[in-house]
């Protein structure tokens, strides 16, 4: 099954959420260990809610052809972190509405931000 060619998605970001500094040192270790294995691009680590994330959060942006590899291994070695994914679509609200997946604990997302298109 394919997807409509206004939904291909184009890459993902995981999002691996923490609420201390602890858990942010959990996290960077988490990230390095990642970036050392797959090819994917680590953002900033927000002490603070940012965007549609109720939590402090570090996005990892990945490529849709390393998915099927990367997010397993996220399964297993997020430690407890909780953590968000999403696809990249083009359409935010579609991107952090439908087919997201979450490992461990999800937590509700504002996404008032984010249009949806009709």
């Amino acid at each position: 099954m394919s997807l409509p060619s206004n939904y291909q998605v184009k890459a993902y970001h995981a999002h691996l959420y923490y609420q201390d500094e602890a858990g942010m040192l959990m996290a960077q270790m988490v990230a390095k260990q990642a970036q050392a294995l797959f090819e994917i691009r680590v953002g900033r680590f927000h002490q603070k809610p940012v965007g549609p994330h109720p939590l402090w959060s570090c996005q990892l942006s990945f490529a849709a052809e390393i998915f099927g590899d990367f997010i397993p291994w996220l399964m297993f070695h997020r430690q407890s972190l909780d953590v968000f994914v999403h696809p990249l679509t083009g359409d935010e609200y579609v991107d952090h509405t439908q087919g997201i997946s979450w490992l461990g604990n999800s937590y509700p997302l504002d996404i008032s931000q984010f249009v949806k298109n009709e």
